[in-house]
């Protein structure tokens, strides 16, 4: 160190620079005694020795140090956490209570614990992660959660003078997977600005002893009469089984209940069934008990809501003959006072069925077919004097494009063969061979079994739990035909399948389901439905086939009014899903129109609006359909119009918000402790508090700041050299010098 510049004092690197400038040197003399004083020359010789004397100074790299002291008082932040997580009440007092970490790091707030600090330092408090406020619009394109990077990032970017973090949070970091996202990517700066963060951990590790209602999902709309089936997760965090019962309330005294049984720290996902019996609107609630060990009481409830409507369900019964499934089907759904039935019975050898409900032929216009909610296909082909391929294709279109549903039932005639020439070859949910012959028959009685899928499907629930469903199917009258499945397509749902027969792709499934387009499509392998009314009349037939034509006509009617049918698919879509919004309008002749502008505005509950233009997608079923993406969680206000046919439908769409702040979890304190270790601060819990300040206050003064001026990395410097080079090169051309 020479004053205050610092060379580099390495032995050899000071003898190459020495050796070079005694050289330079010599050179000098030598030059001048052979040419002589004076002249052009020895200004050349002179600017060498020059470069030759800077170079050397280069190779000793000097720089020069500024010790800057700090005069400014150093600085603690103090960063709390203020998210929603922060509500778990889990911090065990000293005086045996429990209080929620929010109400913990008030308290300490509250009493100053600061105090120490603000002796020897400038204390900042700074709460992270509020949520918005109740009134306030938030931004809807943000989650709203817990991001620990940020703040640390921020604090060490706003304050130079910056000597300690200290920590408050339950570590629930829950923002971003990225890895700059990660709180140790701002540790890492911290720990080479030597600036220590001390972590306080708040909440438990472990769970506290609660049961909680975790999720339910429920339609957005039922019918007056109709089985509702609400699907819920409860999970028990106590050490003990829990029996229970969860229940369902909604308005007019509506009720539903069903028992379950908790394994000891495991979770239960089920099904509650209820049925209204007036039509309304308004919030259900699905609840538990609440068990005496329990500390969060408040989450054992969860509330949905769902409009209760009445409506007639228009079903179209297509068959080529009065066989018992038939005549049992036909009857089953002529007494459901929510269905209208009509019928086309073909009978080839004695004519077209007639009677109540009985139509000439299959309807032959598109506006005559679009009103059916569902169709059933019976032992009925394409050709033969039974459906024409311009029947099949409306039949394809009304399922995909209106989003009807669509129930196979194949007989032992085999006429469904012919389907698979047709525009209907596509939705047949299985694969068949009728190569093998019409079907299989058997002198012994075989059964359906529920596949795990069915024993708790809305179809297939004919009790009111998966145990005693499954029970109800066993028990069940079996069949002694059945169609020649060989496996069910791509995408297809069995819900059940042959007991017994099978083939190398498995048992045989004779229950399947398919979503078609905007509808759906059910195949049933068998011709022995009718079989189940022995010994318990109408009890399971009925509600099979009852909850059938609910189950595929529901999407169909989301929202309608007159001349407007409009449905939307998720059903019950999250924030930032994407949502196909679906319209059919009809004219006053009740014909779909195809031309004409149909527009949906959608009003978000922050006031903000969105207008959407459908477009006509098939011009045969006038299906319009678009696209809508909900920025913001909350119910929207839906209106589609169409001006040119004088329509106009008022709605509502709920968008929910997938919540990243839930309480009743352990707090995530390894990231703390982690945080703490690289910065070379300390970690603790909240018995701990006074300690960490108590550390704080004995945090070394910081080094003074040093500042440094490399003079051999300087762009300037080389600067300098490069141009006195270029003049010694110039002076030597000029002088003639080579």
């Amino acid at each position: 160190m020479i004053g205050n510049w610092q060379i580099n004092t390495t032995p050899w690197v000071v003898a190459v620079a020495v050796a070079f400038v005694v050289a330079s040197v010599w050179f000098f003399f030598r030059s001048l005694k052979r040419e002589g004083r004076g002249g052009r020359m020895t200004v050349l010789h002179v600017l060498r020795l020059i470069v030759a004397v800077a170079l050397a100074v280069t190779l000793l790299r000097p720089e020069r140090v500024v010790v800057k002291k700090r005069s400014e008082q150093p600085r603690v932040v103090v960063l709390y956490d203020a998210s929603g997580s922060m509500e778990t009440k889990d911090v065990l007092t000293g005086d045996k209570q429990t209080l929620s970490r929010a109400e913990w790091v008030k308290q300490q707030l509250a009493a100053k614990f600061s105090g120490p600090l603000e002796k020897q330092y400038q204390v900042s408090l700074e709460p992270f992660a509020q949520p918005p406020a109740a009134d306030a619009k938030a931004d809807v394109e943000t989650e709203i959660g817990t991001d620990i990077a940020e703040p640390l990032a921020r604090v060490l970017t706003q304050y130079p003078d910056l000597r300690a973090v200290l920590l408050l949070s339950d570590g629930d970091h829950n923002l971003g997977k990225e890895p700059n996202k990660s709180p140790v990517t701002p540790a890492t700066r911290y720990a080479q600005r030597d600036v220590p963060i001390f972590t306080i951990g708040v909440g438990s590790e472990t769970y506290l002893p609660d049961v909680e209602v975790q999720s339910v999902l429920a339609p957005t709309y039922g019918l007056v009469n109709e089985r509702i089936s609400v699907m819920f997760t409860v999970q028990n965090h106590l050490p003990r089984e829990v029996k229970t019962t969860v229940t369902v309330q909604g308005p007019g005294d509506v009720k539903g209940s069903k028992a379950i049984v908790l394994p000891p720290m495991g979770q239960v996902q089920d099904s509650v069934v209820f049925t209204p019996t007036a039509e309304g609107e308004g919030d259900f609630t699905v609840r538990v008990p609440v068990e005496r060990e329990e500390v969060f009481p408040a989450n054992n409830e969860r509330t949905f809501h769902l409009a209760v409507r009445k409506e007639t369900l228009k079903v179209l019964v297509v068959d080529s003959q009065p066989r018992w499934e038939f005549r049992y089907l036909r009857n089953a759904l002529m007494r459901d006072p929510g269905v209208l039935v009509n019928t086309v019975l073909y009978h080839p050898e004695l004519g077209p069925g007639e009677g109540a409900g009985y139509l000439k032929e299959f309807p032959p216009k598109r506006e005559d077919l679009q009103g059916y909610d569902v169709i059933f296909l019976g032992d009925v082909g394409v050709g033969g004097g039974m459906l024409t391929p311009e029947n099949a294709t409306m039949i394809k279109g009304l399922i995909e494009q209106q989003a009807s549903g669509l129930v196979l039932l194949p007989g032992a005639l085999g006429r469904q063969k012919s389907l698979a020439d047709s525009a209907l070859a596509d939705l047949v949910p299985v694969e068949t061979d009728f190569g093998k012959g019409s079907g299989f028959a058997s002198g012994a009685e075989a059964r359906l079994e529920l596949t795990f899928r069915g024993r708790d499907h809305w179809l297939t629930m004919l009790a009111t739990d998966p145990a005693a469903n499954q029970a109800v199917w066993r028990g069940l009258p079996g069949f002694y035909w059945y169609a020649p499945v060989v496996k069910a397509k791509p995408g297809s749902e069995v819900l059940a399948v042959h007991e017994a027969a099978r083939n190398q792709s498995g048992r045989l499934p004779l229950l399947v389901t398919r979503a078609a387009g905007n509808g759906k499509v059910l195949y049933m392998g068998t011709d022995s439905a009718w079989r189940w009314r022995r010994g318990v009349e109408d009890t399971y037939h009925y509600r099979f086939w009852g909850q059938v034509v609910r189950w595929m006509a529901h999407q169909r009617h989301l929202s309608q009014d007159e001349g407007v049918r409009f449905f939307y698919s998720p059903e019950t879509p999250k924030r930032g899903d994407k949502v196909r919004l679906n319209a059919t309008i009809l004219d006053k002749l009740g014909i779909p129109i195809i031309e004409g502008k149909v527009v949906v505005t959608l009003t978000a509950p922050s006031g903000t609006s969105e207008t959407i233009e459908l477009v006509a997608e098939n011009g045969e079923w006038a299906m319009h359909a678009g696209q809508f993406v909900p920025r913001e969680g909350g119910k929207y206000a839906v209106e589609v119009t169409c001006e040119s046919a004088g329509r106009r439908l008022k709605t509502q769409l709920t968008a929910t918000v997938p919540s990243l702040e839930k309480t009743g979890l352990p707090a995530k304190l390894d990231v703390l402790r982690e945080i703490a270790a690289l910065t070379a601060g300390k970690s603790g819990g909240t018995g701990d508090l006074a300690q960490m300040v108590s550390g704080l206050t004995l945090l070394p003064e910081r080094k003074p700041e040093e500042q440094r001026f490399r003079l051999w990395c300087d762009p300037w410097w080389g600067g300098a050299l490069l141009g006195l080079l270029t003049l010694y090169w110039i002076g030597r051309k000029m002088g003639g010098l080579t």
